[in-house]
């Protein structure tokens, strides 16, 4: 059958990535080297001419890099067709973190004079990039509330130097869902790309391209790799020649390569993404309700629940609902860091999607260097718990936020 026509997740994670190897090995071998020789002159000369550069050197490119790219590249494209009903071909770009391959997308894209349009309730190290290097770059920052369509048409209109909209959705903490589609369309009528950010959703949950998205976005330390062993970024283009030049160029020229070692490791977490995201997904219903009813809690974030503002963008977009949660205790501040301290099961520790359930304090964690003024605009206030649910059993997690909650209360 091919494996382009592959329909499943799991058959996809375990399949697409090369195993063209010497030795035959079953799995994908770690090739770490800096640098690759070749037989001839001649031989080096048509491999600097050619679009595959991933066997001349490591910043460059290396074949364990380009089996996680095809990999995600099989995942973010899953089922998707062009207009001629040809399959949709993406290009993706291993990087050694999540701002790295941001890095490259924004400055591949924007240039001094232009302009990127985005939304609150973004990602710290997101808001951050934007506001304290690509406008020192030249590059006009706006977020507004995107939902508005009449703003956003306002803005686009005052603004014909705009050449990107960035999306995060769902947004990290708050859960702030985005009409990919209708932005799409928007943005595409008026000449400007739109790049999503796709980390929290994964392409088990969500295909921003199948929505009209120019690229896709991931910290594939997240989710993808599921485990918490490394770091990476990807970056995905649908514009195959834009991807192979000027993106690629971007990027080795920043030097945001990943490692051989990393680029296993996320081959490895890929294989169980499907396995893992059902029972993330399970869990977070479970705990979101939990957590709904009990007395210490002023409100839960939550797009599976229908008093969640973006509820029905979410139901539009999304296979199910996220693993990813957040809370507001009563008791403000103080009792957010007392809750985070009495956690035993669960684990105090920033960054989301692996295996085991996160919990972080925003307030005095990710957000502490946004203005409280600032953070609280976005609904980051000084009680919010961010909860990455993982893969416990359901009853041992329960139990855990029960004393923590007492804790946390008192």
């Amino acid at each position: 059958m091919g494996k382009q026509n592959l329909k499943g997740v799991s058959t996809i994670t375990l399949h697409t990535a090369s195993h063209e190897n010497d030795n035959f090995s079953h799995t994908t071998p770690i090739y770490a080297t800096s640098t690759f020789t070749f037989n001839s002159a001649e031989e080096g000369m048509d491999r600097f001419k050619g679009n595959d550069k991933t066997r001349l050197y490591s910043r460059w490119g290396n074949p364990t890099f380009t089996a996680a790219e095809q990999t995600i590249e099989a995942l973010e494209a899953r089922g998707i067709h062009n207009a001629d009903g040809t399959p949709l071909k993406v290009k993706a770009l291993l990087h050694a973190s999540g701002q790295a391959a941001m890095t490259t997308l924004f400055f591949s894209n924007l240039s001094a004079g232009d302009a990127l349009i985005s939304h609150y309730s973004l990602y710290g190290g997101s808001q951050e990039l934007m506001q304290k290097v690509l406008s020192e770059a030249g590059v006009k920052i706006i977020l507004i509330d995107i939902h508005d369509e009449a703003l956003l048409l306002a803005t686009l209109n005052a603004n014909p130097n705009t050449k990107l909209i960035h999306l995060e959705t769902p947004a990290n903490p708050t859960l702030q869902c985005v009409d990919i589609e209708a932005i799409c369309k928007i943005a595409h009528a008026n000449g400007v790309k739109v790049s999503v950010d796709n980390t929290v959703a994964t392409p088990y949950l969500q295909q921003p391209f199948a929505l009209g998205a120019d690229f896709v976005f991931h910290s594939a330390t997240k989710f993808l790799n599921g485990h918490g062993s490394a770091l990476h970024g990807v970056l995905l283009g649908k514009d195959l020649d834009f991807m192979h030049t000027k993106v690629w160029k971007w990027h080795v020229l920043l030097g945001g390569n990943s490692n051989a070692f990393d680029a296993y490791l996320l081959i490895q977490g890929m294989k169980t993404l499907e396995l893992r995201m059902e029972k993330h997904c399970t869990n977070a219903n479970l705990v979101a309700n939990y957590l709904q009813n009990h007395p210490a809690i002023a409100h839960v974030n939550y797009t599976g629940f229908t008093t969640h503002p973006h509820h029905h963008i979410a139901n539009k977009q999304m296979k199910q609902h996220a693993p990813l949660i957040s809370f507001e205790l009563k008791g403000g501040l103080e009792a957010g860091k007392q809750f985070i301290n009495a956690v035993e099961i669960c684990t105090r520790a920033v960054s989301l999607g692996t295996v085991d359930t996160l919990v972080s304090h925003p307030a005095s964690m990710t957000h502490m260097s946004i203005p409280k003024l600032e953070r609280e605009k976005y609904g980051i206030t000084d009680g919010l718990i961010r909860m990455s649910v993982g893969i416990e059993n359901i009853e041992d997690l329960q139990a855990d936020l029960e004393q923590a909650l007492s804790n946390a209360s008192k």
